[in-house]
């Protein structure tokens, strides 16, 4: 990330994004390419290295290769030249071998679509009117139970609390637009993604960024649950008799949203474009008609009716609804996250998506919480705060079933802005070192698999852990996302006092405004919730902090051990230098290599006869190796040996309790002691079946070795395989 480029009008529209599929393979950083070229330079090698026995261009001037007996090859060209030294894979090469494979492959790509080529990634990008559904559809969505979420604390202490409503959702209006105004300044400087892990890593510290990322993890995973116990409730207020499905009606739609994903980002787009834009106009007309209705009656408030108070009318109480009001603004960065994905100007566009995303909230929060009050409702156990808008804007006629259908449909959709943002977040994490690296894979449709189905699994854990309810789930919902928000907001505050761009004082005061109001909604929310279940990611937070820095730290000492260092100083005679005692794995010259070949031979056949004569065929020295159960078998073997004419050393042992595993394994660790400085090679002949049932009928003992052997430094393993045709 750039810190100090100048953005006097925002960053050059050609930086590209930093989301791609070559992300897996970081190149060299220059300390390391200087040794590799030092290496290099003393490699010894017996032959030249272009002497191949085959044309590594697979014979493009020649015949090629003819379909073998199994079909592996086909006439169909697997490969193409694009330049010298370069194959490309054509599409039929990523066929799988076996017939099973090949059906799965069909099925696979009738669910999710055919894979698309790493170039297509320019073109998986989002235009505005796409993006804003797509983006939105989290922050929009929570109008649906945000509102209802503030009354519902507020009647805790009776009817005459409700009047409180207005003020705190006029509060609620200045945090949204402080946090929406304060996103738009983060976008333009940090225009490859700036998501609060990478604005607060950037400018706070490597903790605080993962605190950030956190928040925003639990977020994200929550963002799924509640949506969808939401979605569910709407469609249970209408239709009762599914409210016994609630949990598997959740799930089902988890899963549909995660095979919707996997399509890609531009396919989901189009699926979830209608409901986004039905849902907004649905809202729009039930504020419309609901307003009509109160300007009839001179705007007077319906009475709501008498609830008794079960709890007294304290700070602790207001400041508890402010923060249940708050999860109407869960989902207002996801902008920020998700600018590589917009076509270019990225940053552009995702600042002008971001402001259309902030008006609508308001508008609808507001309209909302005012058509509320006006019609004196409180929340029920049976139906939602806004099925009772629709039943009374719309009495008759078919406008309260669309209503709900599409609140159900918004809501259970708006999990999508969460499918499309987790997994970027991984993206940055694992690029960082603090998340597993499988999170930088992009699939064969261009999208981060693992990434979403990490997502779905996590939310369908937590929805049915909750039994799918949303009140139980709201509790959560607040920290998580305000944590984010206050890091994120703090460290722009951060960064314009570091690089003091035009107008940076300006910029300086809106951002220490959001990081402000974020920071007493996250201290609100956390205390205020802390007994109903805030508790639990006031735990998760730093333990998933914990566990990023144990990640980072494996990968640290993992690249330690891998680095490239330049060879020491000593001079390599053609025979090479002995190298000194100490591990075979810290040689990588050709010439430093000592080599000791092992076959194990449980009996003498056609298999492995040819893992020996593979062994020979090396010119190292081997030794064969044969496990006997007792010496009576091991003297029947050394005379089995003798009459093939004992070409190679052989070693007998005896395992009188009968293992095999066990002690040729600590045979070859008692070697690798003796001589650390040797490379064992271990040869194991192995049998390959053709039909997957015969491997009931085997014990399959080069898998077991090569898994006991893994462990033991210095020990390569490799299998000549026999092939067996029936």
């Amino acid at each position: 990330m750039r810190k100090g480029a100048k953005q006097p009008d925002g960053p050059e529209p050609d930086r590209g994004t930093l989301v791609t599929p070559s992300a897996e393979f970081p190149p060299l950083d220059p300390e390391e390419r200087a040794a590799l070229g030092r290496i290099g330079e003393r490699w010894r090698v017996p032959r030249r290295p272009d002497e191949l026995p085959v044309d590594p261009t697979l014979g493009r001037s020649r015949r090629g290769p003819a379909p073998s007996r199994f079909g592996r090859l086909t006439p169909i060209d697997l490969f193409t030249v694009e330049e010298p030294g370069e194959l490309c894979a054509t599409g039929p090469a990523h066929e799988p071998g076996s017939r099973t494979g090949r059906a799965l492959a069909r099925v696979r790509r009738t669910l999710f679509g055919p894979p698309l080529s790493s170039s297509a990634v320019i073109y998986e990008r989002m235009r505005k009117l796409v993006a804003l559904p797509i983006l939105s559809s989290d922050l929009l969505s929570s109008v649906a139970y945000g509102p209802e979420a503030l009354i519902a604390v507020l009647v805790l202490a009776g009817t005459s609390a409700l009047g409180l409503s207005l003020p705190l959702a006029a509060l609620l209006v200045v945090l949204m637009i402080a946090v929406g105004v304060s996103y738009r300044q983060t976008i333009p400087a940090y225009p490859h993604g700036a998501g609060s892990y990478i604005v607060a890593r950037d400018n706070l510290g490597t903790t605080a960024g993962l605190m950030a990322a956190a928040g925003l993890m639990l977020d994200y995973v929550l963002t799924v649950s509640v949506s969808i116990a939401a979605g569910v409730s709407a469609i249970t207020s209408a239709l009762p008799a599914f409210t016994p499905a609630t949990v598997l009606l959740g799930v089902l739609v988890i899963a549909v949203l995660l095979a919707g994903n996997l399509r890609g980002v531009r396919t989901a787009g189009n699926i979830f474009v209608l409901p986004t834009y039905a849902f907004v106009a649905a809202i729009l007309a039930l504020l419309l008609v609901g307003y009509a209705r109160a300007a009839g009656r001179g705007f007077a408030p319906v009475s709501p009716p008498p609830v008794p108070a079960t709890e007294g009318l304290g700070l602790l109480l207001v400041l508890r609804a402010f923060s249940s009001g708050a999860v109407s603004m869960t989902g207002i960065e996801a902008v920020s996250n998700a600018i590589p994905a917009f076509r270019p100007t990225e940053w552009r566009n995702a600042r002008t998506t971001l402001g259309w995303m902030v008006g609508m909230l308001v508008v609808l929060f507001a309209g909302l919480i005012g058509l509320i009050h006006l019609n004196g409702l409180v929340p029920r156990p049976d139906q939602t705060i806004l099925s009772q808008l629709g039943r009374v804007a719309f009495p008759t006629g078919p406008w309260y079933a669309l209503l709900q259908a599409t609140t159900a449909l918004i809501l259970l959709l708006a999990a999508n802005t969460a499918f499309n943002d987790f997994p970027r977040l991984l993206f940055f994490m694992a690029r960082n070192g603090h998340a597993p690296r499988r999170f930088l894979h992009l699939g064969d449709r261009l999208s981060f698999n693992n990434g979403l189905v990490a997502l779905a699994l996590a939310a369908a854990l937590i929805f049915v852990a909750f039994g799918g309810h949303t009140a139980s789930l709201i509790p959560l919902y607040a920290v998580g996302v305000f944590l984010a928000f206050t890091l994120s907001q703090a460290g722009m505050v951060v960064h314009w006092r570091r690089h003091r761009d035009r107008g940076w004082r300006r910029k300086l005061v809106l951002n220490a405004v959001g990081a402000t109001l974020s920071g007493l909604v996250l201290l609100i929310a956390a205390v205020g919730k802390f007994a109903q279940g805030a508790w639990l990611v006031v735990i998760a937070v730093p333990a998933l902090v914990l566990l990023a820095n144990r990640i980072h730290r494996h990968y640290a000492a993992l690249h330690q051990a891998l680095a490239l260092h330049p060879p020491s100083a000593e001079p390599v005679t053609p025979a090479g230098p002995r190298p000194p005692a100490g591990s075979a794995e810290g040689e990588e010259l050709p010439q430093e290599v000592r080599h000791l070949v092992i076959v194990p031979v449980a009996r003498l056949n056609r298999a492995s006869l040819r893992a020996l004569a593979y062994a020979a065929s090396l010119g190292q020295p081997t030794l064969a190796v044969h496990i006997a159960p007792e010496d009576a078998e091991a003297d029947r073997f050394r005379e089995q040996w003798q009459a093939w004419g004992d070409h190679l050393r052989l070693e007998t042992i005896v395992s009188p309790y009968r293992a095999v595993i066990g002690p040729l394994a600590h045979y070859l660790e008692a070697l690798h002691t003796t001589r650390p400085e040797l490379t064992l090679t271990v040869i194991v002949p192995e049998v390959v079946l053709r039909h997957r049932w015969h491997r009931l009928l085997h014990s399959r003992a080069e898998q077991r070795l090569r898994a006991a052997l893994r462990a033991l430094p210095g020990v390569v393993v490799t299998s000549v395989p026999v092939h067996v045709a029936e």
